[in-house]
């Protein structure tokens, strides 16, 4: 086997996590609460943020205003995905989202929700 279709095979055999990430404005404390059915897009995330195209448009105004230095992202909370069982998946990492918009509330002033 080629180099290439090894690692398209190690790639087919990874397990994909999903999970909730939070993104931390350091300067005002600011939160925004995320959800992905594959965590290693949260890189993706990072990405749309340096390049100005994230969907939320307070969160991009303040990355574009204070920097990337000024921001944490991490992972706050991982669901395991079994392969069959991508549905149930995804009804559990909304509910994941949901508990953590619930305890940390970031809305208004305190968030970019």
């Amino acid at each position: 086997m080629d180099r290439r279709a090894e690692l398209k095979q190690l790639y087919k055999e990874m397990k994909t996590e999903a999970g909730v990430y939070r993104i931390t404005n350091r300067q005002n404390g600011k939160v925004f609460i995320g959800s992905t059915m594959n965590l290693k897009t949260v890189n993706g995330t990072r990405f749309q943020l340096k390049f100005g195209s994230h969907k939320n448009s307070k969160l991009q105004q303040e990355w574009n205003e204070y920097g990337e230095d000024a921001f944490d992202i991490e992972v706050v909370e991982r669901l395991e995905v079994k392969e069959d069982k991508y549905a149930e998946a995804k009804d559990a990492l909304k509910k994941l989202e949901e508990k953590w918009l619930e305890q940390l509330q970031p809305f208004g002033e305190r968030g970019y929700h």
